[in-house]
């Protein structure tokens, strides 16, 4: 396994995150939740009125399935994902 010192420069750090899949068994892509540094602020009118290529930039930026489903799914798992009180929103 390479050591943290070499996780720094050089990509470094991609090949110690594919050393770490390697090893839990992944196949080297990358498919887990990120938390972007911002949290997406949109309305739920805002998801409905979304274009289905928005929708799949958005819940790739977080590490979210953006691979089928129609349009209306994608914004039923984004509202799920994002949508904390539906009584607020």
């Amino acid at each position: 396994m390479e050591t943290v010192a070499a996780s720094y420069g050089g990509g470094g750090e991609k090949r110690e995150l594919q050393q770490q899949n390697k090893q839990a068994g992944g196949c080297g892509h990358h498919h887990h939740f990120q938390m972007p540094l911002h949290y997406p602020r949109y309305r739920r009118e805002d998801y409905e009125g979304m274009p289905e290529w928005q929708l799949d930039r958005l819940l790739s930026e977080y590490g979210l399935p953006v691979a089928g489903g129609s349009v209306q799914q994608k914004r039923a798992f984004a509202m799920g994902a994002f949508l904390w009180d539906a009584g607020d929103n």
